[in-house]
């Protein structure tokens, strides 16, 4: 029989993960992280807090497999808080829950795996891994989490098992409250564990120590038409908060670091079709220099036809380039078919076969 050792965060999805690779006859050990410790309301609740944490070791009762807990708050701070906070304060807009799979849980899952003796490592996310270790989208289109597991690498993959990548959402709560699982009626974390009540200027400016430094809203032509409250308060796309009275909707369409600024203007602004992605991830390797795929730059769209083609110092376009024309390392040029909405510097880009993972990386610059 062998060992397979999984992520249990306390919610539905990690829960019926054990489950069925029980029912499927491996020995199934849980391990949970405690990543970060909520205080107030709701989010006392969230992702790996300690609350969540005796969820897990009721549901590993109530399956039957030991469970194990390790704290990793200390490296969750290191390696996705303050990264988090210093993309934020140089207007960037990161993703934190990649970060969190590339240098927290599946390291973590893999180094844990080898000491207690475990074949594989498991997850409850909605992904696949085919039998030549390539990364699949799930079969359900509203939950596929393909895009956030792009960073994981070949020893990750060829130990992985994902269940529900099979399975729909509904069907997996189902399984859940048959069988009386804790986890069967707990609702979806929607935000980030560690971010309370959605006040990402408060947490940055606590966590980052910067002094509020206010500045001009400029429209396309330059024109200042309004004030903002520190730019790391804002992201590429949005529309709400700036305060400006405006006939027709105003979107954030630039963040000039720099000089302190941020540029509004109709939605249109914020649609690009050109950007430069960089610190990539290759799961299935490129074999030319310029190739077609499916690109998508956030979790909740849709992915879109584009042409990548890989990159070097020499080869940027130069309004790809920095204020002195800087980029190191390897990079690729995307160029969406059509305009997309709000590519945003800090995002991640996961390119796409069909419902295969090419891989991926983040963006670097839109233009």
């Amino acid at each position: 029989m062998k060992k397979v050792l999984v992520g249990m965060s306390g919610g539905v999805d990690s829960s019926v993960t054990a489950y069925l690779l029980k029912k499927q006859g491996y020995e199934v050990e849980g391990l949970s992280f405690i990543m970060w410790e909520p205080q107030t309301g709701p989010f006392a609740e969230a992702c790996c807090s300690l609350r969540a944490i005796e969820d897990v070791a009721d549901t590993a009762r109530h399956i039957g497999i030991p469970h194990s807990v390790i704290d990793v708050r200390k490296e969750f701070m290191k390696k996705v808080v303050e990264p988090f906070v210093n993309a934020y304060v140089s207007g960037m807009t990161p993703n934190p829950c990649i970060m969190c799979n590339k240098f927290i849980k599946f390291p973590f899952l893999l180094t844990k795996a080898e000491s207690k003796d475990a074949h594989y490592i498991a997850t409850g996310h909605y992904a696949r891994v085919d039998t030549k270790f390539f990364l699949k989208k799930g079969i359900d289109s509203k939950k596929d989490q393909s895009y956030v597991l792009y960073v994981l690498k070949q020893d990750a993959l060829k130990r992985l098992i994902l269940p529900l990548g099979d399975y729909r959402k509904n069907d997996v709560r189902k399984i859940a409250k048959e069988l009386g699982l804790p986890a069967a009626d707990r609702s979806e974390s929607q935000e980030i564990c560690f971010i309370e009540e959605r006040n990402y200027s408060g947490f940055i400016e606590k966590f980052s120590g910067i002094t509020v430094k206010p500045g001009p809203i400029v429209d396309s032509s330059g024109k200042v038409i309004g004030k903002h409250k520190g730019i790391y308060g804002y992201t590429i796309g949005q529309r709400k908060g700036m305060g400006i009275s405006s006939p027709e909707p105003l979107y954030v369409a630039d963040i000039d670091i720099l000089k302190n600024t941020i540029c509004a203007g109709d939605r249109k602004s914020a649609r690009k079709r050109e950007f430069l992605v960089e610190d990539l991830n290759w799961i299935m390797p490129p074999s030319s220099e310029s190739f077609s795929a499916s690109v998508k730059v956030r979790s909740t769209m849709r992915e879109e036809p584009a042409t990548i083609s890989l990159q070097t110092n020499s080869f940027l376009p130069s309004s790809a380039k920095g204020e002195e024309g800087e980029s190191s390392g390897e990079s690729v040029h995307v160029v969406f078919d059509e305009p997309q909405w709000a590519p945003a510097p800090g995002q991640s880009a996961v390119f796409y076969d069909r419902d295969r993972v090419i891989g991926g990386g983040k963006i670097k610059k839109s233009f």
